[in-house]
């Protein structure tokens, strides 16, 4: 992704995930801004987009943060809002084994206080090693975390799954979690 379409990418999280007022925008109570409307307010905003550059954030956004609704016309963000919204996702069984990537410097107030979902709508977890790794590195020196999901299903939490494949959990509770691997 080019330096623009990422920049372009770092404000559509900031407007649709946290801060939409930053630019005047308004979401409904399930995250969808008007795509029409977020074009203009980027405008006026002083950031140059269009229904093209904006088609291309969603398309190429390694992350998959990003989806229209099925005619173009709404955008919202997958997950990840630190705003109050409702997703209208449906609870899922998860796999046995999901993943949470974080840094080492973490650890201790984890097994302490379990994965909390802090500023956050929920704790998100990954199906796969690489993914969690991946989130682990950008907070520091990685460890990857193994998270008991089927016991925690049979004890009652429940599991969302965002359009972009990430599991979502309103928290991961100490006896669930164990250390996979310190990198």
């Amino acid at each position: 992704m080019d330096k623009k379409l990422k920049h372009i990418s770092k404000l559509m999280s900031l407007v649709l995930r946290h801060q939409p007022e930053f630019i005047g925008l308004k979401l409904d109570v399930n995250g969808w801004a008007n795509v029409a409307e977020m074009i203009q307010k980027m405008n006026d905003n002083g950031f140059a987009v269009d229904e093209e550059i904006i088609a291309t954030v969603v398309e190429t956004n390694e992350k998959k943060r990003f989806a229209f609704d099925e005619h173009k016309a709404n955008i919202k963000a997958n997950q990840g809002h630190s705003i109050t919204i409702d997703l209208n996702l449906p609870q899922v069984a998860p796999p046995a084994i999901l993943f949470h990537g974080t840094a080492t410097k973490n650890v201790e107030s984890i097994f302490k206080k379990g994965i909390q979902k802090r500023a956050r709508h929920h704790v998100h977890l990954s199906a796969d090693y690489a993914t969690a790794l991946a989130v682990g590195t950008r907070h520091g020196k990685p460890i990857i975390l193994t998270i008991d999901a089927a016991k925690m299903h049979q004890a009652g939490h429940q599991f969302y799954l965002s359009e972009n494949n990430v599991w979502l959990v309103d928290e991961v509770p100490t006896p669930f979690i164990s250390v996979m691997q310190d990198t």
